[in-house]
Protein backbone atom coordinates (compact mmCIF):
# COMPACT_ATOMS: atom_id res chain seq x y z
CA UNK A 1 0.00 0.00 0.00
CA UNK A 2 1.38 3.41 -1.02
CA UNK A 3 1.99 6.02 1.68
CA UNK A 4 2.03 8.87 -0.84
CA UNK A 5 -0.74 11.39 -0.07
CA UNK A 6 -3.55 11.69 -2.59
CA UNK A 7 -3.07 14.48 -5.12
CA UNK A 8 -6.67 14.61 -6.35
CA UNK A 9 -9.57 14.62 -3.89
CA UNK A 10 -12.54 13.77 -6.12
CA UNK A 11 -14.77 16.43 -4.59
CA UNK A 12 -18.33 16.43 -5.90
CA UNK A 13 -18.52 20.21 -5.97
CA UNK A 14 -14.94 21.04 -7.03
CA UNK A 15 -13.72 18.38 -9.44
CA UNK A 16 -10.35 20.07 -10.04
CA UNK A 17 -9.26 20.38 -6.37
CA UNK A 18 -5.78 18.92 -6.01
CA UNK A 19 -2.50 19.16 -4.09
CA UNK A 20 0.67 20.70 -5.56
CA UNK A 21 2.87 18.63 -3.25
CA UNK A 22 5.20 15.79 -4.08
CA UNK A 23 6.85 17.19 -7.20
CA UNK A 24 10.66 16.83 -7.27
CA UNK A 25 12.84 19.84 -8.00
CA UNK A 26 15.99 19.99 -10.07
CA UNK A 27 18.15 20.29 -6.92
CA UNK A 28 16.81 17.10 -5.34
CA UNK A 29 14.19 18.58 -3.03
CA UNK A 30 10.43 17.97 -3.08
CA UNK A 31 7.39 20.28 -2.86
CA UNK A 32 5.70 19.86 0.51
CA UNK A 33 2.39 18.03 0.58
CA UNK A 34 -0.74 19.55 2.10
CA UNK A 35 0.44 23.17 1.93
CA UNK A 36 -0.67 24.54 -1.45
CA UNK A 37 -3.77 23.36 -3.26
CA UNK A 38 -5.29 24.41 -6.59
CA UNK A 39 -8.94 24.17 -7.53
CA UNK A 40 -11.93 25.35 -9.44
CA UNK A 41 -14.27 27.60 -7.43
CA UNK A 42 -15.55 26.57 -4.00
CA UNK A 43 -19.12 27.80 -4.39
CA UNK A 44 -20.69 24.41 -5.10
CA UNK A 45 -19.08 22.34 -2.36
CA UNK A 46 -21.28 19.65 -0.84
CA UNK A 47 -21.42 19.08 2.91
CA UNK A 48 -19.17 16.04 2.43
CA UNK A 49 -16.69 18.18 0.45
CA UNK A 50 -16.64 20.77 3.23
CA UNK A 51 -15.77 18.12 5.80
CA UNK A 52 -12.88 16.91 3.63
CA UNK A 53 -11.50 20.43 3.26
CA UNK A 54 -11.91 21.17 6.95
CA UNK A 55 -9.77 18.13 7.61
CA UNK A 56 -6.97 19.77 5.61
CA UNK A 57 -6.91 22.75 7.96
CA UNK A 58 -7.21 25.30 5.17
CA UNK A 59 -6.56 28.86 6.33
CA UNK A 60 -6.88 30.88 3.14
CA UNK A 61 -8.19 30.96 -0.41
CA UNK A 62 -6.79 33.14 -3.19
CA UNK A 63 -9.56 33.78 -5.69
CA UNK A 64 -8.76 35.05 -9.20
CA UNK A 65 -12.40 35.24 -10.31
CA UNK A 66 -13.92 38.48 -11.58
CA UNK A 67 -16.67 40.38 -9.81
CA UNK A 68 -19.68 38.67 -11.40
CA UNK A 69 -18.10 35.24 -11.11
CA UNK A 70 -17.59 35.66 -7.37
CA UNK A 71 -21.11 37.02 -6.83
CA UNK A 72 -22.61 33.94 -8.45
CA UNK A 73 -20.81 31.37 -6.30
CA UNK A 74 -19.34 32.49 -2.98
CA UNK A 75 -16.94 30.19 -1.15
CA UNK A 76 -18.89 27.73 1.03
CA UNK A 77 -16.02 27.13 3.44
CA UNK A 78 -16.95 29.97 5.76
CA UNK A 79 -14.07 29.67 8.25
CA UNK A 80 -11.26 30.45 5.80
CA UNK A 81 -10.07 33.91 4.76
CA UNK A 82 -10.75 34.65 1.09
CA UNK A 83 -8.36 37.03 -0.68
CA UNK A 84 -9.86 38.39 -3.89
CA UNK A 85 -7.34 38.96 -6.70
CA UNK A 86 -9.76 39.64 -9.56
CA UNK A 87 -8.78 39.01 -13.15
CA UNK A 88 -11.86 39.66 -15.21
CA UNK A 89 -12.54 37.03 -17.89
CA UNK A 90 -12.03 38.39 -21.41
CA UNK A 91 -12.12 35.29 -23.60
CA UNK A 92 -15.89 35.20 -24.19
CA UNK A 93 -15.96 38.88 -25.22
CA UNK A 94 -13.12 38.29 -27.67
CA UNK A 95 -14.89 35.28 -29.18
CA UNK A 96 -18.07 37.29 -29.61
CA UNK A 97 -16.07 39.94 -31.46
CA UNK A 98 -14.61 37.33 -33.77
CA UNK A 99 -18.01 35.73 -34.29
CA UNK A 100 -19.46 39.10 -35.33
CA UNK A 101 -16.55 39.56 -37.73
CA UNK A 102 -17.08 36.11 -39.21
CA UNK A 103 -13.60 34.92 -38.20
CA UNK A 104 -14.45 32.48 -35.43
CA UNK A 105 -13.19 28.90 -35.81
CA UNK A 106 -11.59 26.25 -33.58
CA UNK A 107 -8.17 27.58 -34.60
CA UNK A 108 -9.03 31.17 -33.70
CA UNK A 109 -10.51 29.98 -30.39
CA UNK A 110 -7.15 28.37 -29.59
CA UNK A 111 -5.37 31.61 -30.48
CA UNK A 112 -7.71 33.57 -28.21
CA UNK A 113 -6.79 31.24 -25.36
CA UNK A 114 -3.09 31.70 -26.04
CA UNK A 115 -3.66 35.44 -26.06
CA UNK A 116 -5.29 35.27 -22.64
CA UNK A 117 -2.10 33.72 -21.22
CA UNK A 118 0.01 36.42 -22.82
CA UNK A 119 -2.37 38.86 -21.13
CA UNK A 120 -1.66 37.36 -17.70
CA UNK A 121 1.90 38.62 -18.15
CA UNK A 122 1.20 41.86 -20.01
CA UNK A 123 -1.89 43.07 -18.14
CA UNK A 124 -2.34 41.15 -14.89
CA UNK A 125 1.09 40.80 -13.33
CA UNK A 126 0.06 43.00 -10.34
CA UNK A 127 -2.50 40.37 -9.29
CA UNK A 128 0.09 37.62 -9.38
CA UNK A 129 2.55 39.86 -7.55
CA UNK A 130 0.01 40.18 -4.74
CA UNK A 131 -0.39 36.41 -4.61
CA UNK A 132 3.34 35.87 -4.18
CA UNK A 133 3.52 38.52 -1.47
CA UNK A 134 0.86 36.54 0.41
CA UNK A 135 2.66 33.23 -0.20
CA UNK A 136 5.66 34.60 1.68
CA UNK A 137 3.45 35.12 4.73
CA UNK A 138 1.91 32.47 6.98
CA UNK A 139 -1.28 31.60 5.09
CA UNK A 140 -0.78 27.87 4.45
CA UNK A 141 -2.45 25.49 4.07
CA UNK A 142 -4.09 27.48 1.30
CA UNK A 143 -5.89 27.04 -2.00
CA UNK A 144 -5.47 29.02 -5.22
CA UNK A 145 -8.50 29.00 -7.49
CA UNK A 146 -10.56 30.72 -10.17
CA UNK A 147 -13.75 29.44 -11.82
CA UNK A 148 -12.53 26.28 -13.57
CA UNK A 149 -9.15 26.17 -11.85
CA UNK A 150 -7.29 25.75 -15.11
CA UNK A 151 -6.25 29.08 -16.68
CA UNK A 152 -5.71 31.90 -14.17
CA UNK A 153 -5.01 29.27 -11.53
CA UNK A 154 -3.00 27.24 -14.03
CA UNK A 155 -0.73 30.17 -14.78
CA UNK A 156 -0.24 31.07 -11.10
CA UNK A 157 0.64 27.52 -10.09
CA UNK A 158 2.89 26.97 -13.11
CA UNK A 159 4.90 30.05 -12.18
CA UNK A 160 5.05 28.96 -8.54
CA UNK A 161 6.29 25.46 -9.37
CA UNK A 162 8.83 26.91 -11.82
CA UNK A 163 10.22 29.28 -9.18
CA UNK A 164 10.43 26.38 -6.73
CA UNK A 165 12.69 24.61 -9.22
CA UNK A 166 10.28 21.98 -10.57
CA UNK A 167 11.34 20.94 -14.12
CA UNK A 168 9.32 22.37 -16.97
CA UNK A 169 8.04 18.98 -18.12
CA UNK A 170 6.60 18.32 -14.65
CA UNK A 171 5.08 21.81 -14.48
CA UNK A 172 3.33 21.14 -17.78
CA UNK A 173 2.20 17.71 -16.61
CA UNK A 174 0.54 19.25 -13.55
CA UNK A 175 -1.06 21.92 -15.72
CA UNK A 176 -2.52 19.34 -18.10
CA UNK A 177 -4.19 17.42 -15.27
CA UNK A 178 -7.02 19.94 -15.60
CA UNK A 179 -8.07 18.04 -18.71
CA UNK A 180 -8.52 14.90 -16.62
CA UNK A 181 -10.28 16.50 -13.67
CA UNK A 182 -12.20 19.35 -15.32
CA UNK A 183 -12.53 18.98 -19.09
CA UNK A 184 -13.23 15.23 -18.93
CA UNK A 185 -15.66 15.59 -16.02
CA UNK A 186 -19.24 14.43 -16.69
CA UNK A 187 -20.64 17.97 -16.34
CA UNK A 188 -18.34 19.51 -18.94
CA UNK A 189 -18.67 16.62 -21.37
CA UNK A 190 -22.46 16.75 -21.07
CA UNK A 191 -22.35 20.47 -21.82
CA UNK A 192 -20.34 19.86 -24.99
CA UNK A 193 -22.52 16.94 -26.14
CA UNK A 194 -25.63 19.11 -25.83
CA UNK A 195 -24.22 21.56 -28.40
CA UNK A 196 -24.25 21.25 -32.18
CA UNK A 197 -20.96 19.74 -33.38
CA UNK A 198 -19.71 22.95 -35.00
CA UNK A 199 -20.41 24.95 -31.87
CA UNK A 200 -18.78 22.44 -29.53
CA UNK A 201 -15.66 22.38 -31.72
CA UNK A 202 -15.24 26.10 -31.13
CA UNK A 203 -16.20 25.97 -27.47
CA UNK A 204 -14.00 23.01 -26.49
CA UNK A 205 -10.70 25.00 -26.57
CA UNK A 206 -12.16 27.29 -23.88
CA UNK A 207 -12.90 24.37 -21.58
CA UNK A 208 -9.69 22.42 -21.99
CA UNK A 209 -6.04 23.23 -21.46
CA UNK A 210 -3.32 22.81 -24.06
CA UNK A 211 0.42 22.94 -23.54
CA UNK A 212 0.58 25.72 -26.14
CA UNK A 213 -1.50 27.98 -23.86
CA UNK A 214 1.04 27.69 -21.08
CA UNK A 215 3.90 28.04 -23.56
CA UNK A 216 2.38 31.31 -24.80
CA UNK A 217 2.54 32.70 -21.27
CA UNK A 218 6.16 31.63 -20.81
CA UNK A 219 7.07 33.09 -24.22
CA UNK A 220 5.53 36.39 -23.13
CA UNK A 221 7.61 36.28 -19.95
CA UNK A 222 10.73 36.05 -22.11
CA UNK A 223 9.53 38.82 -24.43
CA UNK A 224 8.58 41.19 -21.61
CA UNK A 225 11.15 40.37 -18.91
CA UNK A 226 13.96 38.46 -20.63
CA UNK A 227 13.65 35.38 -18.42
CA UNK A 228 11.62 33.83 -15.62
CA UNK A 229 14.14 35.33 -13.18
CA UNK A 230 13.47 38.78 -14.66
CA UNK A 231 9.74 38.21 -14.33
CA UNK A 232 10.17 37.11 -10.72
CA UNK A 233 12.25 40.15 -9.81
CA UNK A 234 10.78 42.94 -11.93
CA UNK A 235 7.24 41.64 -12.36
CA UNK A 236 6.45 39.72 -9.19
CA UNK A 237 8.61 41.83 -6.88
CA UNK A 238 10.68 38.90 -5.61
CA UNK A 239 14.36 39.07 -4.75
CA UNK A 240 16.86 36.20 -4.60
CA UNK A 241 16.35 36.28 -0.83
CA UNK A 242 12.56 36.04 -1.02
CA UNK A 243 12.73 33.28 -3.63
CA UNK A 244 15.00 31.38 -1.25
CA UNK A 245 12.52 32.03 1.57
CA UNK A 246 9.66 30.70 -0.56
CA UNK A 247 11.64 27.57 -1.36
CA UNK A 248 12.48 27.06 2.32
CA UNK A 249 8.77 27.29 3.23
CA UNK A 250 7.49 25.01 0.51
CA UNK A 251 10.24 22.45 -0.12
CA UNK A 252 11.67 19.59 1.90
CA UNK A 253 15.00 17.86 1.51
Amino acid sequence: MSSTPARHFGLAGASNFRDLGGYPTRDGRTVRWRQIFRSNHLGHLTEADIEVLRGLGLKSAFDFRGTEERAGAACRLEEIVVHSLPIEPTVVAELRTRLAAGTLSPATAVEVMRGSYRGYVQDNTPRFRTLFAHLLEDHAPLVIHCTAGKDRTGWATAVLLTLLGVPQATVTQDYLLSNTYYFDSPAVQAELKAMPAAESAVYAPLLEVQASYLQAGFAQVTASYGSMYGYAVHGLGLSPQTIAKLRHKLLIG
